[in-house]
């Protein structure tokens, strides 16, 4: 007999499992399916959560290397990979278990297996115990994402990883090349080189981060320039080979050394959207060129009864953005007056220091002819950042001219992912400069940047003698 549900949810990552919890909240009967023992996905079994598990650990390394500049002195870190896997293991099995046991309180019936559409209304689930037939009203696709890949850096050998594999901590090697400048790429690099690998990151375009803040990436390039080997931009991999001790990688572009060998190979040049669903062309749901589902404003599809959210529904291809999405599609379906209308979306890179931005770049803003003006605090002159020994840092407000109205925020600098949230908030409400300026911070934090880049503009920055030009 085919179990029946007012709805399924097909993926159990931060989309699927909020979209799921959320309708059970609202008194519906959910069927969440997912391929691992509990839900989570791959944020919190393999990327999000291990990812920062790891940066944690490197940053105290970090942290303890330079601590005899404050006058504390310690012994060489010894590095116990195993126990470090465990420990980041650990982290994922407490959260994901903690999710099984939340649904469970919501009466949420997840089912652990892969899922085949069998038409607009049905689907089959394949389990350990056997095939299962699903019924439904409606269905909300949160499939996720996978790594990239490239078939000519396509090589069967356990020494070229993807994040995934990364994420294991296999081990340390003593080289590692990694292959994109994005987050990922930097976040993973950086976990490596402060465990004791010799890091190098090529990047095709003209700098880390593309699309980020020029600004904003500043102070972590010049960070990154001590930690790493060598970052070699305008340069690409034309050729991998496997070798008796390690890859022998070919470069093309700006690169004086066109052959080099490494231990590993890190190939970490973005995601994809898994829009592939078995038995969905036995819909009438879209998929456009770059592979994404089509959506409308209510994340529904062209059949109407499903849904598609999170990262095989669009960019930015961000956990939180899914989540987001999870409850405007359940409102959808519950007859609520819900859309997908964020005013800004939040993004964190979360290396060291770590960088976060959300609204306009102030480049947006040129593209757009917005008359705009820029407000930047350097966090040089911020006592809390003087206090931790990391000025390393600038508050950037992006702003309308006219009002003072804030279009965008980015900040670099330790705790930005903390931080940004401030950001979001003005944005969303439609915050002016004054407003920021007025709203009273506590001293000393990092905080009291966002409310001295407002008084920037002004001209009237305590810590910042800018006056404001006539």
């Amino acid at each position: 007999m085919a179990q029946t549900t007012q709805i399924a949810v097909l993926g159990a990552g931060p989309g699927g499992y909020a979209a799921a919890f959320y309708a059970a909240d609202l008194g519906m009967q959910v069927i969440l399916i997912g391929e691992d023992a509990n839900p989570g996905g791959v944020c919190l079994y393999r990327g999000c959560i291990p990812s920062k598990a790891l940066l944690h650990v490197a940053k105290v390394m970090d942290e303890a290397s330079h601590a005899s500049k404050w006058g504390i002195s310690f012994t060489a870190p010894a590095v116990d990979v195993n126990k470090l896997r465990a420990y980041k293991q650990g982290v994922v099995d407490k959260l994901t278990s903690g999710l099984g046991t939340v649904a469970r309180m919501r009466k949420v019936n997840f089912i652990q297996g892969r899922a085949t559409l069998t038409g607009p209304k049905s689907l089959t689930v394949k389990t350990a115990s056997g095939d299962e037939e699903i019924q439904f009203q409606h269905l909300i696709l949160a499939t996720g994402s996978s790594p990239t890949r490239i078939p000519s850096l396509s090589l069967d050998s356990p020494r070229m990883m993807d994040s995934t594999s990364a994420l294991e901590l296999p081990d340390v090697p003593k080289s590692l090349l990694v292959v994109g400048g994005g987050y990922i790429g930097l976040e993973l690099g950086s976990v490596y080189a402060t465990l004791g690998s010799k890091v190098s990151v090529v990047e095709m375009t003209g700098g880390l981060l593309p699309g980020a803040d020029r600004d904003l990436v500043q102070p972590l390039e010049k960070r990154l320039k001590t930690l790493f080997a060598s970052i070699m931009v305008n340069t690409k991999v034309v050729k991998v080979a496997e070798e008796k001790n390690g890859i022998r990688v070919t470069f093309e572009g700006e690169v004086a050394e066109k052959e080099q060998v490494f231990e590993r190979v890190l190939v970490a040049i973005g995601r994809r959207p898994n829009s592939k669903v078995p038995g969905l062309e036995k819909t009438r749901v879209k998929v456009d060129a770059k592979g994404f589902i089509e959506t409308d404003p209510q994340r529904r599809t062209a059949e109407p009864s499903i849904f598609a959210i999170g990262d095989v529904a669009g960019e930015p291809m961000l956990a939180h953005k899914a989540s987001h999405e999870a409850r405007v599609a359940v409102e959808a379906i519950a007859g609520h007056k819900a859309v997908f209308e964020p005013q800004a979306i939040p993004a964190v890179v979360f290396t060291d220091p770590e960088i976060a931005w959300c609204g306009l770049t102030e480049a947006q803003a040129k593209e757009q002819k917005l008359d705009v003006e820029v407000a930047k605090f350097p966090w040089g002159a911020l006592s809390r950042a003087i206090t931790i020994d990391r000025p390393d840092g600038l508050t950037k407000l992006v702003l309308e001219k006219s009002t003072g109205r804030v279009l965008g925020v980015g900040i670099s600098g330790s705790g930005a992912g903390e931080l940004i949230a401030e950001g979001v908030l003005a944005i969303e409400m439609g915050a002016s400069a004054e407003d920021l300026k007025l709203t009273i911070h506590p001293h000393p934090t990092l905080s009291e940047s966002v409310m001295e880049s407002a008084e920037v503009f002004f001209g009237q920055s305590t810590h910042v003698y800018k006056p404001k030009k006539k």
